[in-house]
């Protein structure tokens, strides 16, 4: 299993936040979320490992991952 990364790993990552912005410029709510969520989506399948997978989801809610 590997560890979630939770330190800088982007490379160009103001870069990438401005294409982020940008991807979502000019779109409703519902459009933005619901980008949001493919993107989500397509990371998830990524990554693929189901623990790292967990760990981001717990570091997201704010709390720890189990680790079981």
């Amino acid at each position: 299993m590997t560890d979630l990364i939770t330190t800088a790993n982007i490379v160009a990552a103001d870069d990438f936040y401005a294409d982020l912005l940008a991807a979502h410029e000019g779109l409703t709510k519902a459009e933005s979320d619901a980008l949001n969520a493919r993107l989500i989506l397509i990371l998830a399948n990524q990554i693929g490992d189901r623990q790292v997978l967990g760990q981001a989801l717990a570091a997201a809610a704010g709390r720890r991952a189990d680790r079981s």
